[in-house]
């Protein structure tokens, strides 16, 4: 078996791009499935209605027809264990032309404190205060959730399809988690679960008698697995109340991997890439306060992420 797609996968692109593409394997459904097929006359005709689509193809062509690695990647040419003067090859890093740009998001919300509130109950805590805090609190919790689901540049929707695994027997086992390890090999930051699917990876630890270590995250034990710490996220959506994501992911300019990006010194920062704006007071003697967060995630290599699929969440060990 040379793999298994889902959940939006494709596979036989290769004939669109090589008129004279033969078939190397067949597929066969091993559930039941939706299907959506291209005939590939029908794809030519669109094709030479298109002049944009026409040389959209001739550009991937182009690529494809340079040498790479197995990654995909511009290969770097280089010679290794020769002896004398033998001539060097010659090379040429490629780099991206035209890059991704990421544009800022934004989440933001109005406070509203009225002003006897503000001079009578002010003591022992400062009532403004306060509600800033919980109000920031609740923008970063809606942070969190657009980091991880955005259509545009959440971490779910952005990871390379070739980082995608699939669970081999349903519910998350160690052998999924190993899995996912092997399309993240070089310095693995952390996991990131559903409380729901780990607790479904601990059942299926003691289904095999299996008890993960745990390792100390700022004073704190943290549950992990091969000592990369499992951290548990609300913010990760489940299917149905049955099924739901694992991520792992290495993180950080330096090990390009998968980075927050913000805008600090903004006008009226009251934190890192978030600013509180005084409005107005109103006739009713109401103050109200502007407060933004700005906010986007990169992910710098394709291999710096890997999403586990379809963990089931519902399976109880016998």
């Amino acid at each position: 078996m040379e793999g298994v797609l889902a959940d939006g996968q494709y596979f036989g692109e290769q004939t669109l791009l090589q008129p004279d593409a033969i078939w190397e394997f067949t597929a066969k459904a091993a559930t039941v499935c939706t299907v959506l097929s291209l005939p590939k006359q029908a794809f030519q005709q669109v094709a030479d209605q298109s002049p944009d689509l026409t040389a959209h193809l001739q550009g991937i062509r182009e690529r494809k027809s340079r040498p790479q690695d197995q990654h995909g990647e511009a290969e770097v040419a280089v010679a290794a264990g020769h002896d004398g003067e033998p001539d060097l090859p010659g090379t040429f890093v490629a780099y991206e032309t035209s890059p991704r740009e990421y544009e800022l998001s934004v989440a933001q919300t109005v406070l509203r404190v009225h002003t006897r509130v503000a001079d009578l109950y002010n003591q022992p805590m400062d009532q403004i205060e306060q509600q800033l805090r919980l109000t920031i609190e609740a923008l970063r919790e809606r942070q969190e959730s657009e980091l991880l689901n955005n259509r545009e540049f959440g971490l779910l929707n952005n990871a390379e399809p070739a980082q995608h695994v699939h669970t081999r027997d349903g519910a998350p086992s160690p052998d999924d988690l190993d899995e996912l390890l092997s399309v993240v090999w070089k310095d693995p930051s952390f996991f990131l679960a559903h409380p729901r699917a780990i607790a479904a990876f601990g059942r299926e630890c003691n289904k095999r008698g299996i008890y993960p270590a745990s390792v100390d995250v700022g004073g704190h034990q943290v549950p992990a697995w091969r000592g990369v710490p499992l951290f548990p996220c609300s913010k990760i959506p489940v299917a149905e109340g049955q099924t739901s994501k694992i991520l792992l992911m290495r993180t950080g300019e330096d090990n390009q991997g998968v980075i927050g990006l913000r805008q600090t010194g903004i006008p009226d920062e009251y934190e890192p890439g978030l600013n509180v704006r005084f409005m107005n007071i109103s006739e009713k003697g109401i103050m109200s306060y502007l407060v933004s967060t700005y906010y986007s995630a990169a992910i710098l290599v394709p291999d710096a992420i890997g999403v586990l699929e379809n963990a089931e969440l519902g399976q109880v060990a016998d």
